[in-house]
């Protein structure tokens, strides 16, 4: 068992190495050519392991030789050959359209190459620090984000939400995803494949809300969380399951709503309980695993109705306690200081598609925040989506895309950093090993599962 434990360990840290390895600027991408249309050539990219990026180069194959010494009769490997070097100048999730300087005689089929372009990094040295007159603090424009991101295969499920962590005590990490049709799957991930190996079902009149994963058992592989709203008794609550053998096995339940706040090792399972008079949630306290059993610790602060999706608990104004983060119903990331006070972002967040009845009312659960820690420095990563019509239902809202926002506080102003802009919408968001992982619905009720790196 020993052996077998550093065993995974040591294959783990080779997988991470090639897993960075695979983003390493320039390196070459194989797809297939699906369409043509005069100069524009369109690419099926559902098979990298890497995201492709408008100004991307690509190449069609158009031949290939076998290169041998003459000599010495030792085969060198394949000579290609390339038809001249256009740029990628649209990316959806699955497919990414090309366009060549001057059209050829290509079929669909054929092969083709895209290279990302090298990436350098410039090094400043620090000017003389001045010091000047404090200023009125004015908003800063929101800057265009310059991160990776990974974008697995599509899933032909509408998820809801979805975690990637070591659940199955098996080699590597898995994804377990939970649908607007009340199903959570698990997933492998495997020659650039995702494969389903495990599904569960919740019975009639139930949908799941949020998910997470962590390790609270001290078992070596995380249990997770999955929090479910009931139309039948208009109840909340989480229900507890272990992966064992490619199976979900439920463990517990709990009278609470449950999500995992922070990222890494500041990462923490939280719960709260709704209020029995309506449907706002109540204070905010750390799950506990003692005896054989979950249930809720002492109160670490109050939600002020919030819920757990909507909210984050972390140090942002210094390291020495935690703030505590929301969005607000006016569509603000409102941050709690240290000495009590209140600074707000702009009113970007208010608009989430995750709704249900509860006790005659209708409640919101707002994409999560996710916090993180960056070089020192408070990082708040947030959910601006996009509604279609301007309508939002009872049950799920109709939403066509989304962003995400960076933000940080800065001399007195939270305010956007840098942001990424996403094919589809998001009801959830986790954090992983890496990033932040965003199963973004895009059209016909598929979603793309993208890892966002921090």
């Amino acid at each position: 068992m020993l052996y077998h434990y550093y065993m995974k360990i040591n294959l783990k840290l080779l997988l991470a190495a090639f897993f960075m390895a695979s983003f390493m600027p320039g390196a070459l991408a194989q797809v297939t050519v699906v369409k043509l249309d005069g100069q524009k050539i369109y690419l099926d990219t559902t098979e990298l392991n890497r995201n492709v990026s408008v100004g991307d180069s690509f190449k069609i194959i158009t031949g290939q030789e076998k290169l041998t010494n003459p000599k010495t009769g030792k085969d060198l490997g394949l000579l290609y050959h390339y038809s001249p070097e256009g740029k990628i100048i649209e990316v959806q999730p699955m497919y990414a359209v090309g366009e060549l300087p001057q059209k050829g005689d290509y079929t669909v089929g054929q092969e083709a190459v895209i290279e990302a372009p090298v990436q350098t990094i410039t090094v400043q040295t620090p000017a003389a620090a001045t010091v000047e007159t404090p200023a009125a603090a004015t908003p800063k424009k929101a800057l265009v984000a310059n991160r990776k991101i990974k974008t697995y295969p599509v899933i032909a499920r509408e998820v809801i939400s979805a975690v990637k962590a070591d659940l199955n005590a098996l080699l590597g990490q898995e994804f377990a995803v939970a649908d607007t049709k009340g199903r959570l799957a698990l997933y492998t991930e495997e020659n650039n494949a995702l494969h389903q190996v495990a599904e569960y079902k919740l019975s009639g009149g139930k949908q799941f809300l949020s998910l997470s994963a962590q390790d609270v058992m001290g078992t070596g592989k995380a249990q997770l969380f999955a929090a479910v709203y009931s139309s039948k008794d208009q109840r909340i609550s989480t229900l507890i399951f272990d992966v064992t053998d490619n199976e979900f096995k439920q463990i517990d339940s709990m009278p609470y709503f449950a999500k995992e706040l922070g990222c890494g090792n500041d990462k923490k399972i939280y719960v709260q309980k709704p209020f029995t008079s309506g449907a706002k949630a109540g204070d905010v306290r750390e799950l506990t695993y003692k005896k054989g059993r979950f249930s809720s610790g002492k109160k670490v602060t109050s939600s002020r109705g919030n819920w757990l999706t909507g909210l984050n608990y972390f140090p942002v104004e210094n390291d020495a306690e935690n703030n505590f983060i929301y969005t607000t119903s006016n569509g603000h990331l409102r941050l709690r200081l240290d000495n009590g006070k209140y600074v707000d972002s702009p009113a970007l967040f208010a608009t989430a598609p995750n709704r249900v009845k509860y006790k005659q009312e209708i409640i919101s659960f707002y994409p999560s925040v996710q916090a993180y820690d960056s070089n020192g420095r408070a990082v708040l990563a947030a959910v601006q989506n996009e509604a279609e019509f301007g309508i939002l239902s009872e049950s799920f809202g109709s939403y066509k895309s989304g962003k995400f926002h960076f933000l940080t506080y800065e001399n007195g102003v939270l305010d956007v950093g840098e942001t990424v802009d996403l094919n589809g919408f998001l009801y959830d968001t986790n954090c992983t090993d890496l990033g932040i992982l965003a199963p973004q619905v895009v059209s016909g009720g598929q979603t793309v599962l993208t890892e966002i790196y921090r």
